[in-house]
C-alpha cells in the first residue's frame, strides 16, 4: 500500500530567516506566535501531521525558499 498521509518535519533553518520561518509556520498551522516560535526553535520538530503528498511538498518548498531544511516523513 502506498503511503497517503505525510508529516512535515523542520530539520534546521538559517538563523537570519527565523522570523520569516515562524510567520510561515503560523500560516499553515493554527499556532499563536509564541507556540510557533517555540516549535521552530526546537528543530528538529514535526510541524504538521496528516498531510497529502502535494500539501507536504508545497509546505517544504515554501520553507526551503525561506532558508529552512524540511523533510517529508
Amino acid at each position: 500500500a502506498e503511503k497517503t498521509s505525510f508529516d512535515v518535519k523542520l530539520e534546521k533553518y538559517d538563523a537570519t530567516a527565523k522570523i520569516k520561518i515562524i510567520k510561515e509556520v503560523r500560516s499553515f498551522t493554527d499556532l499563536g506566535l509564541k507556540e510557533a516560535k517555540d516549535l521552530v526553535e526546537k528543530a528538529p520538530a514535526i510541524l504538521k501531521k496528516g498531510l497529502t503528498k502535494e500539501e507536504a511538498t508545497q509546505m517544504i518548498e515554501k520553507l526551503k525558499a525561506l532558508g529552512a531544511t524540511a523533510v517529508m516523513e
